[in-house]
């Protein structure tokens, strides 16, 4: 039995969503032929991501001093203590699928913030004479990516940095990314929006494969 992390990053509904559409029909994919998977979703703009401020800096830099935790304001200790069960929620997974669109030729916000979380050096990386070296080593994850333009080929594949982003910070902590499924230009050409998300749903489903 393996744990699978699902992600979802954008702040529409999954029926509307052209990649949480293309997303939900690998999921249910996923479940029928990994039944004794555990799935865990987390949607991160509808769960309390906590952000890092200058109050947040500030108390880890008391605690790194010798402060004791209960000694923080009690709505720090909470802060911290959410951010802490984020960060080992990711650990405990074995796989991930990271649902995302691409805003503005990067991530949406909220999933900075998320990624915030989980790239803490000491549990999913550390710091060594050679470099930085990721901890995850092992786990896998899949990249489920819209945009309403095409991005992926071609000249434009340079101007964004959404899904390089992502499989970047993933590959950063050790974590094997696999071939990211696009569901891209529908914006471009909506007449041809059926055919991209079947097209891009039966991608995601060939991946199910890889994703052991």
């Amino acid at each position: 039995m393996a744990k699978l992390l699902f992600i979802k990053a954008s702040p529409l509904p999954d029926d509307v969503s052209r990649s949480m559409v293309v997303a939900t029909a690998f999921l249910e994919k996923y479940q029928e032929e990994n039944p004794n998977d555990v799935v865990e979703r987390i949607d991160v703009y509808t769960h309390d991501i906590p952000m890092i401020d200058g109050a947040f800096m500030a108390a880890g830099n008391a605690l790194r001093e010798g402060k004791a935790f209960t000694d923080l304001d009690p709505e720090m200790q909470q802060k911290l203590t959410q951010f802490d069960a984020l960060t080992q929620q990711f650990i405990d997974a074995d796989k991930y699928v990271i649902v995302s669109p691409l805003w503005n030729l990067g991530i949406p916000p909220m999933l900075k913030a998320y990624f915030d979380t989980v790239v803490v050096a000491g549990k999913t990386f550390r710091y060594t004479e050679t470099g930085p070296e990721g901890l995850l080593k092992g786990k896998k994850a899949l990249q489920i990516h819209g945009s309403g333009g095409v991005y992926s080929t071609g000249e434009s594949d340079l101007e964004t940095h959404g899904e390089p982003y992502i499989n970047t910070i993933l590959n950063f902590i050790g974590i094997e990314t696999l071939p990211s499924v696009f569901v891209e230009g529908v914006d471009y050409d909506p007449t041809r929006k059926d055919e991209i998300l079947n097209a891009a749903t039966e991608e995601s489903i060939r991946r199910i494969s890889l994703l052991k």
